[in-house]
């Protein structure tokens, strides 16, 4: 395990796809980074149980001392709502703020760019108006959206890099994808000492999530040869560094290798996702259970499922992950391997969820927009079996 003082080969500065700090402490390059976009009195969006702790105390007064008047708003749920952004336009107008910094895991980052997105909007103008469908975004005044510095606290969106907020509509218990291209924030700080105290729970849910992205966008069929490697590489990073952060938390390499692989995988997913968000999405949205989880039981079913579309790519991969056959059955295997090691649940049935609404998953999964790029074009009733056989356990 490296040190703070050793972890200067993992500290730097480049520009893809947004500006990136990354590096152990550059957490206090906050202030500055908000100065260079023009911010003077920054929204801190986060989750209440981050709120709560000494980190963002300690933040907010650490931007105080360099002269910027922040504050804070945390009203988020785990899967964050309609509502939820709606609290945080109205914190954000009547503060007279300027920008945003988005600062947490998934939820936190999908609210904070979500407010800076709604923020300067006209009054009549409804989120759920800028769905990720053909060309809605346009329907938003681009000028208008609010600079954001993302810090993300935890391994697993890659929300920092994207182009789009996952929001829940409460009425409708359905996650829409909130797309618009200026939504992604104009800098990220990636520093691993901010997620050192993550449970090894959360630790393993999040670094599933990052390989859920990954591996979906390697077998999307769209034509991406960037995402591509930039997907793989990101498996072998998870492949190397997730057992070790799971197993020690304080691993400051292995923590920082983790926010580049999550950041990789958001990045690489520009190719496209699959059947697994496709279900997460709607499950998520029906029993509010957490993402990262649901991408992680499903995963080897839906391989399972995809596997007479993706046998060339799955070959690829297990020898790029030096797995001892490579091929759609060795992969799978992996995974099982990985997630027994994290403590991952096999079933959906171990979270609480049951085959009730079997049917209305299958409808729901295929009216998801990651649908649109899994590698078959399956219907309802076949979405609807793959969730059945998670919730059972048939693999």
């Amino acid at each position: 395990m490296k040190s703070k003082d050793d972890m200067g080969q993992l500290t730097a500065t480049w520009n893809y796809p947004a500006r990136i700090l990354a590096g152990a402490g550059r957490v206090r390059e906050v202030p500055e980074a908000c100065r260079a976009l023009g911010m003077r009195a920054p929204l801190l969006v986060t989750d209440p149980g981050l709120a709560a702790l000494p980190m963002v105390n300690d933040l907010v007064q650490h931007c105080a001392d360099e002269g910027l008047k922040v504050a804070v708003f945390s009203e988020i749920k785990g899967n964050p709502t309609g509502a939820n952004v709606e609290a945080g336009v109205t914190a954000f107008r009547e503060g007279g703020h300027d920008g945003v910094i988005a600062f947490g895991g998934g939820s936190g980052l999908d609210a904070a760019k979500a407010v800076a997105l709604m923020a300067g909007q006209r009054d009549e103008l409804s989120i759920w108006e800028l769905e990720d469908i053909g060309d809605y975004w346009k329907r938003a005044d681009g000028d208008a959206v609010a600079p954001v510095v993302a810090v993300p606290t935890t391994a697993g969106t890659g929300s920092e890099v994207g182009r789009a907020s996952v929001i829940t509509n409460e009425q409708e218990h359905v996650k829409r994808i909130i797309f618009h291209p200026q939504m992604v924030p104009a800098t990220v700080i990636l520093d691993p000492e901010l997620t050192v105290g993550l449970p090894a729970s959360i630790t393993a849910a999040t670094g599933m999530d990052a390989l859920s992205h990954c591996l979906e966008a390697w077998c999307s069929p769209n034509y991406h040869p960037m995402a591509e490697g930039i997907a793989v590489e990101g498996m072998r990073r998870i492949r190397d560094h997730l057992p070790r952060v799971h197993a020690d938390g304080r691993d400051l390499e292995s923590r920082q290798h983790m926010l580049v692989a999550s950041m990789m995988g958001a990045t690489a997913f520009q190719r496209g996702l699959g059947a697994m968000h496709a279900l997460a999405h709607p499950l998520g949205a029906l029993y509010d259970a957490h993402h990262g989880t649901l991408n992680a039981v499903l995963m080897p079913y839906v391989l399972r499922a995809n596997e007479q579309a993706i046998g060339e790519p799955m070959v690829r991969l297990g020898r790029y992950l030096d797995l001892r056959q490579p091929g759609t059955g060795a992969v799978i295997d992996w995974v099982l391997d990985l997630r027994e090691r994290l403590g991952i649940p096999h079933t959906l049935a171990e979270l609480g969820i049951g085959t009730e609404q079997a049917e209305k998953v299958g409808r729901m999964a295929v009216a998801d927009p990651s649908s649109a790029s899994n590698p078959i074009d399956f219907e309802p009733v076949r979405y609807r079996d793959i969730f059945v056989d998670a919730v059972e356990g048939r693999l």
